[in-house]
């Protein structure tokens, strides 16, 4: 725990500006005196911190200053603030981040508001997951990334229309349409924007046996490029197996716990060898449950096996926002109705998703010197149902809902 003297000492060592999103807290007039005398902007005080990459878990205060994390202790001094939030009863965790989600908003349809349903729910992160290909990376850059709150990153689409035309259905059976040097050229024109290449596999994308040449391009583009590639497998033409031997470290299966045919099951529902000899191989995985693409049965007969996911996203789209995702928030709470700790689930939603990518910083922990991006949550009790992408019910005592988010030191106050 730090003292008064160390605190006043930290305060006086820190520096740098700060940022914007859904609703600003406003703040009151602060006269040119008061400013001077600020020890820290914001403190976020007696709440329940959980930051798994620190190993903490209890009540604690947390300082930022200038944008970034200033300190996390007991007992900080409200005196030294500019603006105190109180947490008391609430739950702090370093700001979430969701690997999976489609913010090319007003192109095709499936496109969301992304300060409005992350950040706005606690998500200070995002990764679009494959909206454009390598013709409207830039444009996405420019009319997205650049304008948002939200921290957004991106994974350009191997296949050059993205999910641009909806449906999609064949949209890869063009060959032509598949272009590895193109797209490994504007992945790194549009970096560190652009941290990773997405190939969609499914009978529906490809429609026959081309999948194994478009991931063949897709890996080609991810090593041009320096990028780990992201495949969303989702009722391949092709085995597993035979597509996970093509995945290398740092790769990642999306839509992991998808029950259409050629997942991660055998017909006895024991997770297969090659699945295991993947994950031991560096292979990452990934839920993304959006509309279609997850199932209870199958996520608990991994979890059964202690097969969990490197991490828990959301695939949020303007199909999704309505159910069964919802939000990010409501996912961390439906793995938790599956038998996680919160603990667990906040680590798949912050320090696991926050390796995944170089994002260019260190995100997913509060750690003094870091990015102040940090979620305040409420922690309800009740019943609360939760559904799989078959309808499937399963009943939750326990929901996390979004009281307030900070990105860059700002507050943002949930109007939700």
């Amino acid at each position: 725990m730090l003292t008064r003297r160390e605190f006043s000492r930290l305060l006086t060592a820190a520096a740098v500006p700060p940022a914007d999103c859904y609703r600003p807290a406003m703040s009151s007039f602060i006269s040119a005196e008061q400013d001077t005398k600020r020890k820290c902007d914001l403190l976020i005080k007696g709440g329940t911190v959980i930051d798994p990459a620190q190993h903490l878990h209890g009540p604690l205060d947390v300082a930022v200053k200038d944008g970034k994390i200033l300190a996390v202790s007991q007992g900080l001094p409200e005196d030294q603030a500019l603006q105190v939030v109180s947490a008391t009863g609430k739950i702090v965790t370093p700001g979430l981040i969701d690997v999976h989600v489609h913010c090319f908003e007003g192109v095709g349809v499936l496109g969301i508001n992304a300060d409005r349903y992350c950040l706005g729910r606690g998500v200070t992160t995002a990764v679009d997951a494959g909206s454009a290909g390598y013709p409207a990376i830039a444009g996405f850059r420019k009319h997205v990334i650049k304008t948002s709150s939200t921290r957004i990153h991106a994974l350009i689409d191997i296949g050059a229309v993205g999910l641009m035309v909806i449906p999609a259905t064949g949209s890869m059976r063009n060959l032509d349409w598949v272009n590895p040097e193109l797209t490994a050229k504007a992945a790194q024109e549009n970096r560190p924007d652009v941290v990773g290449i997405k190939l969609r596999l499914g009978e529906d994308v490809e429609e026959g046996a081309e999948d194994l040449e478009c991931l063949k391009r897709a890996v080609d583009a991810a090593e041009a490029s320096g990028l780990p590639l992201i495949v969303h497998i989702r009722g391949p033409y092709s085995p597993l197996p035979d597509i996970l031997k093509m995945l290398r470290k740092g790769d990642v299966f999306t839509h992991c716990f998808c029950d259409l045919k050629h997942g991660i099951l055998d017909a006895t529902g024991k997770i297969l060898p090659e699945v295991w000899e993947a994950r031991q191989r560096g292979v990452l995985f990934d839920t993304a449950q959006g509309t279609f693409n997850l199932s209870f049965e199958v996520t608990e007969k991994c979890l059964e096996q202690e097969f969990l996911p490197e991490t828990i996203s959301t695939d949020l789209s303007s199909r999704a926002i309505n159910g069964p995702v919802f939000d990010m928030p409501r996912q961390v709470s439906m793995f938790m109705a599956l038998g996680l700790s919160i603990d667990k689930a906040i680590e798949l939603t912050t320090v696991n998703p926050g390796r995944m990518f170089n994002y260019g910083a260190e995100l997913g922990t509060m750690r003094p010197g870091n990015e102040a991006d940090i979620a305040i949550f409420e922690l309800r009790d009740g019943k609360f149902e939760f559904l799989d992408s078959n309808k499937r019910r399963l009943a939750g005592r326990q929901m996390l809902v979004n009281a307030a988010t900070v990105r860059h030191g700002q507050l943002f106050v949930n109007m939700v």
